[in-house]
């Protein structure tokens, strides 16, 4: 018997990571997601290890998974591969006080994030 098998949620030529739980607002995680829409897999590698944005280096880790399962789970070519999409969301936000004057206290969000990236294998053009 068992569960049937659930069916891919992206084309056989694309192949994706998701990161969940990168800490950090949503917006911030946004700009560094803008820096590889629609580029090449190396261009956008090379984008993120030189970016000054700390989200970088999270990105930068979801892009290389998306390139793992793209060549090791559906056998796509490495070269060929493009990001087709890299969209952002909310996750968690946790919930801290600060004491502040006079016995009150304020209080601190810390969000994180989560980002999906599919990566497209995209034919050779003539």
């Amino acid at each position: 018997m068992g569960k049937e098998k659930s069916p891919r949620r992206v084309a056989d030529n694309e192949a994706l990571s998701v990161g969940t739980q990168i800490r950090g607002s949503a917006q911030k995680l946004n700009l560094v997601a803008a820096l590889i829409r629609g580029r090449k897999v190396e261009d956008a590698m090379n984008v993120l290890a030189f970016s000054k944005k700390a989200m970088a280096v999270d990105v930068r880790k979801v892009l290389a998974s998306a390139v793992a399962n793209a060549e090791n789970n559906h056998n796509l070519d490495v070269d060929a591969l493009v990001v087709k999409e890299a969209s952002v969301g909310k996750s968690i936000s946790m919930k801290r006080w600060h004491a502040r004057g006079r016995g009150k206290s304020t209080r601190i969000v810390k969000p994180f994030s989560r980002i999906r990236i599919v990566v497209r294998e995209q034919e050779e053009e003539a």
